[in-house]
């Protein structure tokens, strides 16, 4: 009776609210009718029938504010000069400012550098389970600790099913039984597989993989740092698929003040046509997208996730393939070719250690490399091959061993041409990279006007190197330099480029950085009326010296200075005069 009288009192109330609920109902955007679903147990929420969830760990995320101390939030980080001789000692075995490391926490935190819709976003809330796999030979203690430390502190502990360290047969005492202690007492889902003997990486990773139980198989560098949530994007795209390899963004630590920072924003892998890995810029679509996964033809190298079952299934790597050198294209074109497909994947960052030098000998006497390369090719590019061999020919001289297994793999997966994987994956490669290299502008030393005894020189110990110096002018292939159809300068035949990171003050250091075919800092112009090398392109600057120390810089264009005249002893004049109408290709 009292129910009665509540709706005779209040009938019209009742049905104009409940009119008002459905037309907000009716009315509401796709997106908020997604929204207003059941909420399950621990955040998880269907949208479009798909379970979702929010992987962030927002208590460990308050934890890494509050954490003081060396290097923290990935700040860079210095030695006081009291350690000069401890500093050196490490950096001659490490290639890296290792003693630096041993003072920042094993766990530091690290800034949040991801897109800002990675923080908000959602992944599939019943994700494979990983497993973390890290071949190292006389890694350093703290840089192998703190890699397998960020990728389970920052991990979903249901998720990280197990780390594998491989040890690459290892001389350091503190790398056996002290290691094996320490993860016991400290990281126990961590374990140490050895080998009897040097393997090499690519070897150390396939071991690795034989003893992982998990779903997928993640691999890392022994000396990276993984960030935020960087698990779930790498695994989201494999629940989904299971034939996809997932790259994360690779940022870069710094080799000697271990500062975290970006390397840029996102770039698709590629090759030259010597095998040198190289980067093509993200399609306008995937930009749009940004930070959805994109596609990318081919990996970096050692950081990556794919499915236990498609890896054996394109028969894990190459076990033909010797220490490292070939293996991240075999591996990328055994992807595409065998009906799979490979994404970078924004929202999952891991930063590496690039060293300043490589501090291991040569671990055999022959040249592994070319023989891990004509491999990758006699299996993998058909026709292809040749523009290899054209710039390589000695490759053409080394025996491949027996690839009868590799070919049965690419039989029994019935993989696709290599045209194919040109035409479809990596289409815009020739533009970048053409099968047939198009003339230099200028090559040949290059001659001081201000002292025509003194050349433009650098001895080429490797990356980074500042390029600071002028030599008598003499036959050695130090002196030997090319202004590249791609606009850029380099020392003859190398991959490093002239680089201008900073055009603060006046005089601006010139530096060997890895050639990114003449964009931005890297490009260059001759200038033949004025005998000028302009630099960038609005050519406001230009290559300048000093006499008296025989020092090199850029500064502010000056046509009567005689330190800005540079004489090539080759000029390309047709080339050249039409220089600013020529794109990078023949």
């Amino acid at each position: 009776m009292r129910l009665n009288r509540i709706w005779g009192r209040y009938r019209e109330r009742i049905i104009v609210a409940g009119l008002v609920v459905l037309v907000i109902i009716i009315m509401a955007p796709p997106k908020l009718v997604h929204n207003m679903v059941k909420r399950e147990d621990e955040g998880v929420v269907v949208i479009d029938g798909v379970r979702k969830k929010d992987y962030n760990d927002y208590k460990y995320l308050k934890e890494e504010v509050l954490q003081t101390g060396t290097g923290e939030n990935g700040i860079a980080a210095s030695l006081s000069p009291g350690l000069d001789k401890e500093k050196e000692a490490l950096y001659k075995v490490n290639g890296f400012n290792a003693r630096l490391s041993d003072d920042i926490a094993l766990n530091r935190s690290l800034k949040d550098i991801r897109h800002p819709k990675c923080k908000k976003k959602l992944y599939i809330a019943d994700l494979p389970t990983a497993a973390v796999v890290v071949p190292f030979h006389n890694e350093h203690w703290s840089t192998l600790l703190r890699t397998a430390f960020s990728a389970y502190n920052r991990s979903p502990k249901h998720l990280l099913k197990e780390i594998i360290l491989v040890d690459d047969a290892s001389t350091k005492d503190f790398l056996g039984k002290k290691l094996d202690d320490y993860l016991a007492e400290h990281l126990p889902i961590a374990r140490v597989v050895r080998l009897p003997s040097r393997w090499g990486l690519i070897r150390a990773r396939l071991e690795g993989a034989k003893h992982a139980t998990a779903d997928v198989l993640i691999f890392l560098d022994s000396h990276t740092e993984c960030t935020t949530n960087w698990l779930p994007p790498l695994l989201e795209p494999i629940a989904m698929n299971y034939k996809t390899a997932v790259c994360p963004f690779i940022d870069v630590i710094d080799f000697e003040t271990f500062e975290y920072r970006a390397q840029d924003e996102g770039r698709r892998g590629s090759f030259d046509w010597e095998f040198y890995y190289k980067r093509l810029p993200v399609l306008p679509e995937d930009e749009a997208n940004m930070p959805e996964p994109f596609k990318s033809p081919v990996m970096a190298g050692g950081l990556f996730a794919i499915s236990s079952k498609f890896f054996w299934e394109l028969g894990g790597y190459d076990p033909g393939l010797d220490i490292w050198g070939g293996e991240q294209y075999e591996l990328s074109f055994k992807v595409w070719q065998c009906h799979g497909t490979m994404v970078d994947a924004p929202c999952s960052r891991i930063g590496h250690i690039y060293r300043k030098f490589a501090p291991f000998p040569n671990p055999r006497k022959d040249n592994f490399i070319a023989r891990n390369y004509r491999r990758v090719a006699e299996v993998w590019m058909d026709e292809y091959k040749k523009f290899l061999y054209m710039r390589q020919p000695g490759w053409l001289q080394v025996d491949t061993g027996d690839i009868s297994e590799q070919l049965a793999v690419r039989e029994r997966n019935k993989c696709k041409p290599f045209k194919w994987f040109m035409d479809n994956v990596a289409f815009d490669l020739v533009k970048h990279y053409p099968l047939i290299e198009p003339p230099d502008y200028c090559n040949g030393t290059i001659k001081s006007v201000a002292d025509p005894r003194l050349c433009v020189d650098t001895e080429m110990k490797g990356q980074f190197d500042r390029l600071d110096s002028l030599g008598e002018c003499g036959p050695g292939s130090q002196y030997q330099f090319q202004l590249t159809a791609f606009k850029d300068i380099r020392p003859l035949k190398s991959h490093n480029c002239f680089d201008v990171p900073d055009l603060k003050g006046d005089k601006a250091p010139v530096l060997l950085y890895g050639c990114h075919k003449g964009l931005g800092n890297q490009m260059w112009k001759y200038d033949m009326t004025n005998q000028m090398i302009n630099f960038g392109h609005h050519a406001t600057h230009c290559l300048d010296c000093s006499i008296s120390n025989k020092e090199i810089f850029v500064s502010p264009c000056d046509f009567d200075s005689k330190t800005q005249k540079w004489i090539w002893s080759f000029v390309n004049k047709e080339r050249l005069s039409n220089y600013d109408n020529l794109d990078p290709k023949p």
